[in-house]
């Protein structure tokens, strides 16, 4: 079996500050290990979280739809019922697809390259990169909630859709 490893650090804001509670997009620097490849990319390590944390019970197909490690993510769009969120970016980024396979999932990058990882193995990597990020929101002064309502519903359904996938354990 292969492994996966994945990490966020030097996390900001859009402005470059450490803190900004009117900014509700982490970035940072993430590196993935793939087997025996490694990725990093500048980005929404937010965003990233949430596209993973969607990926333990679906599979993701690249160039699909969103980036697992996309540049950007400044554009939240909630669900009626505020229970999912899509988020809208530009298409830069790093993606890979991830493709359950039993107890396993399958991880192929864009030129072909396939790892295969212990489903456990991922849903841990990902869970400590989702904690981490949550970890640094935790540690910063509470957000300032939109006022516009389209704005307000897709910050609310991006944390509602992330303690829903963080709580499978």
């Amino acid at each position: 079996m292969d492994k996966f490893e994945i990490d966020a650090c030097n996390f900001t804001w859009i402005n470059g500050e450490q803190d900004d509670p009117d900014d509700r997009c982490l970035h940072g620097t993430t590196s993935a290990r793939i087997g025996g490849r490694e990725l990093e990319q500048i980005c929404t390590v937010s965003a990233s979280a949430l596209y993973l944390l969607k990926s333990l019970t679906e599979d993701h197909i690249a160039g699909s739809d969103e980036q697992l490690m996309p540049c950007c993510g400044f554009f939240l769009v909630a669900d009626n019922n505020l229970e999912n969120v899509s988020i809208i970016g530009c298409d830069a980024g790093e993606d890979w697809s991830v493709i359950h396979d039993g107890d396993n999932v399958r991880l192929v990058l864009n030129d072909g390259y396939e790892a295969v990882v212990p489903l456990g193995e991922y849903k841990r990597a990902v869970f400590a990169y989702a904690d981490k990020i949550e970890a640094y929101y935790n540690s910063c002064a509470p957000k300032n909630i939109p006022e516009d309502e389209f704005d307000r519903n897709g910050y609310i359904a991006f944390w509602n859709e992330w303690r829903r996938r963080r709580a499978d354990k």
